[in-house]
Protein backbone atom coordinates (compact mmCIF):
# COMPACT_ATOMS: atom_id res chain seq x y z
CA UNK A 1 0.00 0.00 0.00
CA UNK A 2 2.58 2.56 1.12
CA UNK A 3 4.74 2.13 -1.96
CA UNK A 4 1.85 3.24 -4.22
CA UNK A 5 0.92 6.24 -2.14
CA UNK A 6 1.60 9.57 -3.85
CA UNK A 7 3.11 12.49 -1.98
CA UNK A 8 5.01 10.38 0.55
CA UNK A 9 6.81 12.34 3.26
CA UNK A 10 10.57 12.38 2.92
CA UNK A 11 11.84 10.95 6.19
CA UNK A 12 15.07 12.97 6.37
CA UNK A 13 13.22 16.21 5.61
CA UNK A 14 10.60 15.38 8.24
CA UNK A 15 13.27 14.83 10.88
CA UNK A 16 15.10 18.08 10.05
CA UNK A 17 11.85 20.03 10.00
CA UNK A 18 10.81 18.93 13.48
CA UNK A 19 14.32 19.34 14.85
CA UNK A 20 14.24 23.01 13.80
CA UNK A 21 10.72 23.49 15.19
CA UNK A 22 11.31 22.03 18.64
CA UNK A 23 12.07 25.20 20.62
CA UNK A 24 8.97 27.10 19.43
CA UNK A 25 6.60 24.22 18.73
CA UNK A 26 4.35 24.61 21.76
CA UNK A 27 3.71 28.29 21.01
CA UNK A 28 1.91 27.46 17.76
CA UNK A 29 0.68 23.86 18.23
CA UNK A 30 -2.84 24.82 19.32
CA UNK A 31 -4.57 22.27 17.12
CA UNK A 32 -2.18 19.49 18.14
CA UNK A 33 -2.84 20.25 21.80
CA UNK A 34 -6.63 20.18 21.35
CA UNK A 35 -6.60 16.93 19.39
CA UNK A 36 -4.33 15.43 22.06
CA UNK A 37 -6.77 16.39 24.82
CA UNK A 38 -9.62 14.75 22.91
CA UNK A 39 -7.57 11.62 22.32
CA UNK A 40 -6.70 11.37 26.01
CA UNK A 41 -10.40 11.63 26.88
CA UNK A 42 -11.04 8.49 24.83
CA UNK A 43 -8.90 6.56 27.28
CA UNK A 44 -11.51 7.22 29.96
CA UNK A 45 -13.83 4.87 28.05
CA UNK A 46 -11.30 2.04 27.83
CA UNK A 47 -11.05 -0.78 30.35
CA UNK A 48 -7.31 -0.70 30.64
CA UNK A 49 -4.80 -0.29 33.43
CA UNK A 50 -1.44 -0.25 31.65
CA UNK A 51 1.85 -0.75 33.43
CA UNK A 52 3.93 0.54 30.54
CA UNK A 53 2.93 3.14 27.93
CA UNK A 54 4.59 4.10 24.66
CA UNK A 55 3.90 7.70 23.57
CA UNK A 56 4.79 7.34 19.89
CA UNK A 57 5.69 10.57 18.11
CA UNK A 58 5.65 12.33 21.45
CA UNK A 59 7.08 15.58 20.11
CA UNK A 60 7.51 17.99 23.02
CA UNK A 61 5.43 15.68 25.19
CA UNK A 62 2.15 17.59 25.23
CA UNK A 63 0.20 14.45 26.22
CA UNK A 64 2.63 13.00 28.77
CA UNK A 65 1.13 14.72 31.83
CA UNK A 66 -2.33 13.49 30.78
CA UNK A 67 -1.04 9.92 30.56
CA UNK A 68 0.69 10.13 33.96
CA UNK A 69 -2.40 11.58 35.63
CA UNK A 70 -4.64 8.80 34.30
CA UNK A 71 -2.29 5.93 35.05
CA UNK A 72 -0.43 6.73 38.25
CA UNK A 73 1.41 3.40 38.43
CA UNK A 74 2.49 3.29 34.79
CA UNK A 75 5.80 4.18 33.18
CA UNK A 76 5.79 6.31 30.02
CA UNK A 77 8.32 6.01 27.21
CA UNK A 78 8.39 8.93 24.80
CA UNK A 79 9.60 8.16 21.27
CA UNK A 80 10.27 10.71 18.56
CA UNK A 81 12.39 10.89 15.42
CA UNK A 82 13.62 14.40 16.35
CA UNK A 83 15.97 14.45 19.33
CA UNK A 84 15.44 18.19 20.14
CA UNK A 85 11.72 17.48 20.61
CA UNK A 86 12.57 14.86 23.23
CA UNK A 87 14.68 17.37 25.17
CA UNK A 88 11.41 19.17 25.90
CA UNK A 89 9.41 15.97 26.46
CA UNK A 90 11.91 14.84 29.09
CA UNK A 91 10.92 17.77 31.31
CA UNK A 92 7.29 16.63 31.51
CA UNK A 93 5.90 14.88 34.53
CA UNK A 94 7.32 15.40 38.03
CA UNK A 95 10.59 14.67 39.74
CA UNK A 96 9.95 10.98 40.44
CA UNK A 97 7.83 10.40 37.35
CA UNK A 98 9.63 11.56 34.25
CA UNK A 99 9.25 9.84 30.89
CA UNK A 100 12.03 7.76 29.43
CA UNK A 101 12.94 9.41 26.12
CA UNK A 102 14.11 7.40 23.11
CA UNK A 103 15.00 8.86 19.71
CA UNK A 104 13.91 6.25 17.16
CA UNK A 105 12.18 5.56 13.87
CA UNK A 106 8.66 4.18 14.30
CA UNK A 107 9.35 1.60 11.60
CA UNK A 108 12.24 0.12 13.61
CA UNK A 109 11.53 0.42 17.31
CA UNK A 110 14.37 -0.50 19.70
CA UNK A 111 12.15 -2.45 22.10
CA UNK A 112 11.71 -6.14 22.75
CA UNK A 113 8.51 -7.98 21.92
CA UNK A 114 5.52 -7.41 24.21
CA UNK A 115 7.06 -4.41 26.02
CA UNK A 116 3.97 -2.18 26.32
CA UNK A 117 0.33 -2.37 27.35
CA UNK A 118 -0.68 0.85 25.57
CA UNK A 119 0.62 2.68 22.52
CA UNK A 120 -0.66 6.26 22.36
CA UNK A 121 0.06 8.32 19.26
CA UNK A 122 -1.24 11.83 18.64
CA UNK A 123 -0.92 13.24 15.10
CA UNK A 124 2.24 11.37 14.14
CA UNK A 125 1.27 8.51 11.83
CA UNK A 126 0.67 10.85 8.88
CA UNK A 127 4.43 11.52 8.73
CA UNK A 128 5.31 7.83 8.30
CA UNK A 129 6.39 6.55 4.89
CA UNK A 130 5.29 2.95 5.49
CA UNK A 131 2.22 2.78 7.69
CA UNK A 132 1.95 -1.00 7.62
CA UNK A 133 5.57 -1.34 8.75
CA UNK A 134 4.75 0.92 11.69
CA UNK A 135 1.64 -1.09 12.58
CA UNK A 136 3.61 -4.34 12.42
CA UNK A 137 6.15 -2.88 14.85
CA UNK A 138 3.44 -1.66 17.19
CA UNK A 139 1.74 -5.05 17.20
CA UNK A 140 5.12 -6.62 17.98
CA UNK A 141 5.88 -4.38 20.98
CA UNK A 142 2.35 -4.54 22.41
CA UNK A 143 1.45 -7.28 24.86
CA UNK A 144 -1.58 -9.54 24.22
CA UNK A 145 -4.60 -7.51 25.26
CA UNK A 146 -2.71 -4.29 24.59
CA UNK A 147 -4.28 -1.21 23.02
CA UNK A 148 -3.22 1.06 20.16
CA UNK A 149 -4.93 4.48 20.28
CA UNK A 150 -4.06 7.13 17.71
CA UNK A 151 -5.04 10.21 15.76
CA UNK A 152 -3.84 11.24 12.32
CA UNK A 153 -4.68 13.68 9.55
CA UNK A 154 -7.12 12.75 6.77
CA UNK A 155 -7.06 13.86 3.11
CA UNK A 156 -9.28 16.93 3.59
CA UNK A 157 -6.67 18.50 5.87
CA UNK A 158 -5.60 21.91 4.53
CA UNK A 159 -7.82 21.42 1.49
CA UNK A 160 -8.13 25.19 0.96
CA UNK A 161 -4.35 25.61 0.82
CA UNK A 162 -3.99 22.60 -1.49
CA UNK A 163 -6.68 23.86 -3.88
CA UNK A 164 -5.18 27.35 -3.91
CA UNK A 165 -1.70 26.05 -4.76
CA UNK A 166 -3.15 23.90 -7.56
CA UNK A 167 -4.12 27.07 -9.42
CA UNK A 168 -0.54 28.35 -9.24
CA UNK A 169 1.62 25.43 -10.46
CA UNK A 170 1.74 21.65 -10.73
CA UNK A 171 3.96 20.95 -7.72
CA UNK A 172 2.88 19.27 -4.47
CA UNK A 173 2.98 22.11 -1.94
CA UNK A 174 0.85 20.42 0.73
CA UNK A 175 1.41 17.01 2.32
CA UNK A 176 -1.05 14.29 1.36
CA UNK A 177 -2.74 12.15 4.00
CA UNK A 178 -4.39 8.72 4.06
CA UNK A 179 -8.14 8.18 4.11
CA UNK A 180 -9.74 6.68 7.22
CA UNK A 181 -10.66 3.51 5.33
CA UNK A 182 -7.07 3.01 4.14
CA UNK A 183 -5.80 3.29 7.70
CA UNK A 184 -8.44 0.81 8.89
CA UNK A 185 -7.50 -1.60 6.12
CA UNK A 186 -3.84 -1.36 7.15
CA UNK A 187 -4.78 -2.30 10.72
CA UNK A 188 -6.62 -5.38 9.45
CA UNK A 189 -3.74 -6.43 7.22
CA UNK A 190 -1.34 -6.22 10.15
CA UNK A 191 -3.69 -8.41 12.25
CA UNK A 192 -4.88 -5.91 14.83
CA UNK A 193 -8.17 -6.95 16.41
CA UNK A 194 -11.45 -5.00 16.46
CA UNK A 195 -10.28 -1.77 14.77
CA UNK A 196 -12.62 1.19 15.26
CA UNK A 197 -12.19 4.34 13.16
CA UNK A 198 -13.98 7.69 13.10
CA UNK A 199 -13.45 11.21 11.78
CA UNK A 200 -13.74 14.67 13.31
CA UNK A 201 -13.52 17.91 11.35
CA UNK A 202 -12.03 21.07 12.84
CA UNK A 203 -11.47 24.50 11.32
CA UNK A 204 -8.95 27.12 12.34
CA UNK A 205 -9.17 30.69 11.05
CA UNK A 206 -6.49 33.18 10.07
CA UNK A 207 -6.41 36.85 9.04
CA UNK A 208 -4.32 35.97 5.98
CA UNK A 209 -2.54 33.04 4.33
CA UNK A 210 0.86 34.29 5.51
CA UNK A 211 0.00 33.63 9.15
CA UNK A 212 -1.18 30.10 8.31
CA UNK A 213 2.04 29.30 6.46
CA UNK A 214 4.23 30.77 9.20
CA UNK A 215 2.41 28.65 11.78
CA UNK A 216 2.86 25.48 9.72
CA UNK A 217 6.57 26.20 9.47
CA UNK A 218 6.82 26.99 13.18
CA UNK A 219 5.48 23.55 14.16
CA UNK A 220 7.48 21.75 11.48
CA UNK A 221 4.36 20.75 9.53
CA UNK A 222 5.11 22.47 6.24
CA UNK A 223 5.59 20.52 3.01
CA UNK A 224 8.06 17.63 3.42
CA UNK A 225 6.98 15.46 0.48
CA UNK A 226 9.55 14.11 -1.94
CA UNK A 227 7.71 15.86 -4.81
CA UNK A 228 7.85 19.33 -3.30
CA UNK A 229 9.38 22.18 -5.35
CA UNK A 230 13.05 22.87 -4.69
CA UNK A 231 14.33 26.37 -4.03
CA UNK A 232 12.45 29.53 -3.14
CA UNK A 233 8.97 30.26 -4.48
CA UNK A 234 8.89 33.47 -6.50
CA UNK A 235 6.95 36.58 -5.51
CA UNK A 236 4.58 36.22 -8.46
CA UNK A 237 3.59 32.69 -7.46
CA UNK A 238 3.12 33.73 -3.85
CA UNK A 239 0.85 36.58 -4.92
CA UNK A 240 -1.15 34.15 -7.04
CA UNK A 241 -1.51 31.92 -3.99
CA UNK A 242 -2.76 34.82 -1.88
CA UNK A 243 -5.33 35.76 -4.51
CA UNK A 244 -6.51 32.16 -4.90
CA UNK A 245 -6.94 31.63 -1.14
CA UNK A 246 -9.02 34.81 -0.86
CA UNK A 247 -11.88 32.90 -2.52
CA UNK A 248 -12.38 31.09 0.80
CA UNK A 249 -12.61 34.21 2.97
CA UNK A 250 -15.75 34.24 5.11
CA UNK A 251 -16.77 36.65 7.87
CA UNK A 252 -13.46 38.44 7.49
CA UNK A 253 -11.19 35.41 8.06
CA UNK A 254 -9.62 32.60 6.05
CA UNK A 255 -10.45 29.00 7.07
CA UNK A 256 -7.99 26.13 7.31
CA UNK A 257 -9.75 22.77 7.47
CA UNK A 258 -8.42 19.75 9.35
CA UNK A 259 -9.77 16.22 9.03
CA UNK A 260 -8.84 14.26 12.16
CA UNK A 261 -8.79 10.49 11.78
CA UNK A 262 -9.12 8.71 15.13
CA UNK A 263 -8.64 5.01 15.64
CA UNK A 264 -8.02 2.28 18.14
CA UNK A 265 -7.38 -1.46 17.92
CA UNK A 266 -6.29 -4.29 20.19
CA UNK A 267 -3.71 -7.04 20.18
CA UNK A 268 -5.55 -10.31 20.65
CA UNK A 269 -5.10 -14.05 20.17
CA UNK A 270 -8.30 -14.11 18.13
CA UNK A 271 -7.97 -14.74 14.41
CA UNK A 272 -11.17 -12.95 13.43
CA UNK A 273 -11.13 -9.16 13.27
CA UNK A 274 -14.04 -6.80 12.79
CA UNK A 275 -13.89 -3.24 11.52
CA UNK A 276 -16.36 -0.57 12.60
CA UNK A 277 -16.29 2.69 10.64
CA UNK A 278 -18.36 5.61 11.78
CA UNK A 279 -18.30 9.37 11.31
CA UNK A 280 -18.47 11.54 14.40
CA UNK A 281 -19.75 15.08 14.39
CA UNK A 282 -17.36 17.62 15.94
CA UNK A 283 -18.25 18.81 19.40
Amino acid sequence: MSQEREGLPDKASTRRSFEKAADHYDEAAVLQREVGVRLLERLDLMRLQPRSILDLGSGTGQCIDGLFSRYRKATVTAVDIARPMLQHAGRRGRWLRRPQCVCADAERLPFSDHSFDLVFSNLMLQWCTDLEAVFRELRRVLRPGGLLLFSSFGPDTLKELRESWSTVDGYAHVNTFLDMHDVGDALVRTRFADPVMDVERLTLTYPDVWKLMRELKQIGAHNVTSGRPRGLTGKRHMQQLVEAYERFRCDGVLPASYEIVNGHAWVSEETTVRVSLESRQPR
